[in-house]
Order: C-alpha cells, then sequence, then structure tokens
C-alpha cells in the first residue's frame, strides 16, 4: 500500500473513531458522514462500531422545515439521527449526533416546543417504562447514573426531552424510550443557544 493509500486509510479511521466516540462536533459532521460511506475500507475494529453507530451527518435548509426562524429552531431527524440547531439570527447553525427512540411505536413524529431547561434533572420513569419495566427505580437524583444526563430540554408533550446522556454508547443507536439524547458535552452547547419557547420538530 502506498504511502497516500495509508494517509487516506488513517484519517478515514481517525474520523470514524471520532463520530462512535462522541468527538464529532458541527464542523467536521460531512467528513464524518464520507469516513462511514468507505467503512468498509477500514479496519475491522472501526467498521463493527461504525455499523453499530450509524449516523448520517448531511446538512439541512431550515427553509425545509420551518416557516421561520423566530426563537430559534431544533430539528431531531430521528432517521439520520441527528439533531439540527438553528439560532434565530441564522448565525449559529450546529449538527448533533443523537440517539433516537428504540422502536416505531416509541417515536413521536410533530412540531412541539422547549418549555423548560434544566440543569442537572432528576429522572422518573413514565408508567408505560415502570410496566415494561418493574424492576427500575421511580426516581433517580441528578447524577452520574441519571439516564438524562447533565443537562435536559423539557418539550411541550409530556415526557419528551432532548437531553444528554451518561452512557455515550446509546449515541448514534435507537436506544431510547421515546426521548432525544445527545452527548452531554453537546446537549451543554444547546442548552446554552436554546431559550423556552425555541420551536422544536421531530420527523
Amino acid at each position: 500500500m502506498s504511502n497516500e493509500s495509508t494517509g487516506r486509510l488513517s484519517r478515514r479511521v481517525f474520523l470514524a473513531a471520532g463520530a462512535a466516540a462522541g468527538g464529532v462536533l458541527a464542523a467536521p459532521a460531512v467528513w464524518a458522514q464520507s469516513a462511514m460511506a468507505n467503512s468498509t475500507e477500514l479496519e475491522t475494529p472501526v467498521r463493527e462500531i461504525v455499523q453499530r453507530n450509524i449516523m448520517s451527518f448531511t446538512t439541512r435548509r431550515w427553509r425545509d422545515h420551518f416557516s421561520s426562524l423566530r426563537g430559534g429552531a431544533i430539528l431531531c431527524d430521528t432517521q439520520s439521527r441527528c439533531v439540527h440547531f438553528w439560532s434565530a439570527d441564522q448565525s449559529v447553525y450546529r449538527i448533533y449526533p443523537s440517539s433516537v427512540p428504540m422502536t416505531e411505536e416509541m417515536t413521536r413524529r410533530g412540531r412541539t416546543r422547549v418549555v423548560q431547561k434544566v440543569v442537572g434533572p432528576s429522572w422518573s420513569p413514565t408508567p408505560n417504562m415502570r410496566r415494561r419495566n418493574p424492576e427500575w427505580p421511580p426516581y433517580v437524583p441528578p447524577g452520574p447514573d441519571n439516564p438524562l444526563g447533565t443537562h435536559a430540554l423539557y418539550l411541550s408533550w409530556q415526557y419528551y426531552r432532548v437531553h444528554g446522556t451518561n452512557d455515550t454508547r446509546k449515541i448514534g443507536r435507537r436506544s431510547s424510550n421515546g426521548c432525544i439524547g445527545l452527548y452531554n458535552n453537546h446537549i451543554q452547547e444547546l442548552f446554552s443557544y436554546a431559550r423556552v419557547g425555541t420551536q422544536v420538530l421531530l420527523i
């Protein structure tokens, strides 16, 4: 293999591993998509990671989904498993890898909005979660064992959140009970941009 080919492979391995490990920020998102598209050329351990955490970092136009950016806009794409954010003045556009609901039955789509912002959220399973998992505790305080991570954006739909996670293995997977999960550093950034009233669309 030539030095040039080795260099290309090394860059692909680096980018794909970064995407699976949570090192992907908004700027290199499209590069990560290219690396994943060529995952057949990657070494086996990295290829297996990419297959388990499938995300599609495709930029989108806000006008295709929102009539305006008043208050900012959050798009949660359950197919590509990414969250997009546009600021009201269009100076900020971010793409974050996310977890999505485990099944279609748990997936809700449509328009909602941010109604509350919480740092260090507590968590209680919903009645449906308790029926499915009776062994779960009725309440989990803020901290490293909390499934909502460090920050949460509460939506106008009851029980639905865009939140962080302390279990980074969930990102890029169908792994949630209905909510949208982000890496803690990403929800912290989104939390700083979003405000109560920010419009949210799940597709």
